[in-house]
This record gives structure tokens, C-alpha cells and sequence, in this order.
């Protein structure tokens, strides 16, 4: 079963072109990377996936639900992460998971922040108001909010910034357990290559609003000829593509 497809996918504002009929896909249980500089349409392909966005034109397809017509039925499946949205400041850290839970309807939700609680380490922060908190516990706290009614799919933004390197790699081992126990699709925006090696099955690479490689990370490394996914990041940013080619 195909999770996420996306069909000529076009978003413009007035004369300017954010994404540029994109298509791309994935099936349920992968890790797809969405990968490109800043301004290159990953926070605005992944506002319509949500359904605040409207496209322009195309068509969005969640767990068999068409975004247009029947986005709710996919919502409630689904979840969205990113640390750069802020959760209300004066609610702690429970009441604001309690008030996702209920909004989901999740079942015995005490229990459900419990579990994500002992998971990702947020015990002695749970009845702190979320405006006192660290980046990187709010990076956390965020994690922990889409994880509340256990999506069918999760939608990542840079799902470890600002986490010290151990965190990190326990957010990342969290991901990759919590994807092979539930089946859950993952499509991950990241700027850190490292992590896309480690968690993507599958990358597409998107410039200006346009797709402009996609394959697994062995694929472009082998067409490009690298060694790590950052340098193909920069070959494609820079333009450099042709001349490694070649």
C-alpha cells in the first residue's frame, strides 16, 4: 500500500512558483527523506500534506484518502512534528499533551504521556509550562505531541534540532523502533545527511519548488560518486551535478 502519494503537485502565491508540479510517493512502512535548501518548497509540500495549505493544482493522497475530499478521515492517523512550532507557553508540558490526546481521542491518555514520558526522557519536565523549556526538551516535547495517538504517518521537521548528540541518537533510535513496531510511514525534512542516511529507505531531492533526484541513499551516492549524502546535497545546491557527473 502506497501511504503518501503526491500528484503534480503545484503551489503558487500571486507570480511566485513554491512548488512546481512535484510527484512522489511512499509506501507504508518506509522513511522518506524530503531534502533541499532553504525556500526549496519542503515546509510548504508538507503544510498541504497536512491540509493547511490548499494547493493550487494536483492532487495529495493520504492512506487512501484524497486530501481534497476526505482530508479528516487521514488526519486522525496521522501527526506532524516540527521544533519550531511553540506549544502555549503557559500550559506545563501534561496538560499541553493532555489537550492533543483528548483532541485525538486517544484512549486512557495519563497512561499514553506516561509511556511517551518514559520514552523520550521527559519525566522531570512534565509539569514544567512549556515556555521554561530548553530547545532542546521543547524538540522533545514536540516529538512526544505527535506521537500521542500513534500515527499511520508521521510528518518530521528536522525532528533532532537542537539535541546534543546523544539525544539525537536516541530520538533517532526511538524512530526507527517506533517504525518497525507499528508499521508507520515517515516522511522526514532534515538538514542533517547523516540522519537521512541512517533513517530514509528512500530521498527526494527538491530545488526551487521542483524534484530534482530521488532514489535511495546508495543510489545517489553512486550517482553522484560520493562518499556521504552531504556532499550530493551541495552538488545539487550548487549546480555541480553535470561537471561530477561527467
Amino acid at each position: 500500500m502506497t501511504a503518501i502519494q503526491v500528484e503534480r503537485l503545484i503551489k503558487r502565491y500571486g507570480d511566485v512558483l513554491a512548488v512546481d508540479e512535484i510527484d512522489f510517493t511512499a509506501p507504508q512502512g518506509a522513511t522518506v527523506g524530503l531534502l533541499g535548501g532553504n525556500g526549496a518548497g519542503k515546509t510548504t509540500t508538507i503544510a498541504m500534506l497536512l491540509g493547511l495549505l490548499i494547493p493550487t493544482s494536483g492532487r495529495i493522497t493520504m492512506l487512501g484518502h484524497d486530501m481534497a475530499k476526505d482530508r479528516f478521515a487521514a488526519l486522525a492517523r496521522m501527526n506532524f512534528s516540527s521544533p519550531y512550532i511553540s506549544l502555549p507557553h503557559r500550559l506545563t508540558v501534561r496538560e499541553n499533551m493532555r489537550v492533543y490526546g483528548h483532541l485525538y481521542n486517544v484512549a486512557r491518555v495519563d497512561r499514553r504521556i506516561g509511556e511517551l514520558a518514559a520514552e523520550l526522557d521527559l519525566g522531570l519536565i512534565l509539569d514544567r509550562p512549556a515556555g521554561q523549556l530548553s530547545a532542546g526538551q521543547k524538540t522533545r516535547v514536540a516529538l512526544a505531541k505527535a506521537l500521542i495517538n500513534r500515527p499511520e504517518v508521521l510528518l518530521l521537521d528536522e525532528p533532532t534540532a537542537s539535541l546534543d548528540p546523544d539525544t539525537g541518537d536516541m530520538v533517532r533510535t526511538w524512530l526507527e523502533r517506533y517504525r518497525a513496531e507499528s508499521g508507520c510511514t515517515i516522511l522526514l525534512a532534515s538538514h542533517n545527511m547523516a540522519e537521512v542516511e541512517r533513517l530514509c529507505t528512500h530521498v527526494v531531492m527538491l530545488k526551487q519548488g521542483r524534484v530534482v533526484d530521488r532514489g535511495s541513499p546508495d543510489d545517489l551516492l553512486t550517482r553522484y560518486g560520493r562518499a556521504d549524502l552531504e556532499d550530493v546535497f551541495l552538488d545539487i545546491a550548487r549546480d555541480r551535478r553535470q561537471a561530477v557527473a561527467a
